[in-house]
C-alpha cells in the first residue's frame, strides 16, 4: 500500500513540475549543515603533514572524521547510542528481544508481542526513511532506483553485525568507507590500496581458518589473497569499473564468510499468532 501511494503521489506531484517526471522529482534545493572541530583537526592535520610512516596516515584518517562533520552524522550517532541503550538496558528492549527470540514464551509471560513487533517495524521504518531522505538531499534528486543496490548492502551490514547495533554500525562504517573510496578515487590509487587491504584481510581469515582446522576454507582464502597480492604488484592501474563493483564484491565476501558463524533472532521470519503453540 505504501509503495502504491508513493507511486501515485510521485505521478501527481512530479509529472508537471520543471525537471520532474513520473519516475523522478524536480531538483531538490537544500543542504545539511556541516561543521569542523578545529581543536581536533588542526593538530592532527599538522601531524599528517610531517610524513611519518603510518602515524601521519592515521592522523589524517582521524582528522577526516571531524572535518566538515554533517549534522545528520551527529544525529545518527545519537540514534545509535539511544538504540543500544534501549535494547540492552531497558525493560522495553528486553521484551522486544524476547519477542524476536521466542514470542510464544514472551506471550506466556504477559508480553504484548504484536504491539512490540509493530513498534519495531515502525521505528525501523523511521530510520530507513531518514536514510532515504538524506540520500535524496545529497543527490539533489529523487528517482526510482536511487539506492542502486544499497538495500542489499544494508542487509549484508545487518548480517555482518550479528543483528546488533554495535556490529551493524561497524559494518556500515566499513561499507561506507569502501563506497567513499570509489567516489573520491583519483588515478585508481584508492582501489589499488583497497586491493592490498583486501589481500591482508583474506590472509588473516585464512590464518584463522587454519587454526580452526578448516583446511579447505583456509586454502580458498589464502589462494584468493595471493591472487589479489599478485594483482596489486603487477598492475599499475585498474579500470574504473573495479571501483564501482568493490562495495558489492565486499558484500558477497562478507556474506560468504561471516554469515556462517552468526545467528539471527530465532523467531525471525516465523509467523506468529497469539495463542498458537510453537
Amino acid at each position: 500500500m505504501a509503495l502504491g501511494l508513493t507511486k501515485f503521489l510521485a505521478i501527481l506531484l512530479f509529472t508537471d513540475a520543471p525537471g520532474g517526471g513520473q519516475a523522478q522529482s524536480p531538483p531538490i534545493k537544500g543542504d545539511i549543515p556541516t561543521f569542523t572541530l578545529e581543536s581536533i583537526v588542526e593538530p592532527l592535520t599538522a601531524l599528517h603533514e610531517k610524513g611519518i610512516f603510518f602515524v601521519s596516515d592515521l592522523a589524517g584518517l582521524v582528522a577526516g572524521l571531524f572535518y566538515h562533520l554533517s549534522l545528520l552524522t551527529i544525529i545518527t550517532f545519537l540514534l545509535f547510542v539511544m538504540t543500544s541503550y534501549l535494547l540492552w538496558k531497558t525493560a522495553f528492549g528486553l521484551r522486544l528481544r524476547s519477542a524476536g527470540e521466542n514470542p510464544w514464551a514472551a506471550d506466556s509471560l504477559g508480553v504484548k508481542v504484536v504491539q512490540y513487533k509493530y513498534a519495531a517495524v515502525v521505528f525501523s521504518g523511521m530510520l530507513a526513511g531518514l536514510g532515504g531522505a538524506y540520500l535524496s538531499i545529497a543527490s539533489t534528486i529523487y528517482r526510482n532506483g536511487n539506492t542502486a543496490g544499497r538495500g542489499f548492502i544494508g542487509l549484508a551490514t545487518m548480517i555482518f553485525g550479528d543483528w546488533r547495533p554495535g556490529g551493524t554500525a561497524a559494518g556500515a562504517i566499513m561499507f561506507g568507507y569502501i563506497d567513499t573510496l570509489r567516489l573520491i578515487d583519483t588515478g585508481n590509487q584508492n582501489v589499488k590500496g583497497l586491493i592490498l587491504l583486501g589481500a591482508i584481510i583474506l590472509f588473516a581469515i585464512g590464518g584463522i581458518m587454519l587454526r580452526k582446522a578448516k583446511r579447505n576454507s583456509a586454502i580458498g582464502f589464502l589462494v584468493l589473497g595471493s591472487v589479489m597480492i599478485g594483482a596489486y604488484f603487477s598492475a599499475t592501474s585498474f579500470p574504473p569499473e573495479v571501483a564501482q563493483v568493490a562495495p558489492y564484491i565486499t558484500t558477497l565476501l562478507v556474506l560468504a564468510t561471516a554469515s556462517q558463524n552468526l545467528r539471527p533472532p530465532a523467531a525471525d521470519g516465523v509467523p506468529y499468532r497469539k495463542g498458537d503453540h510453537h
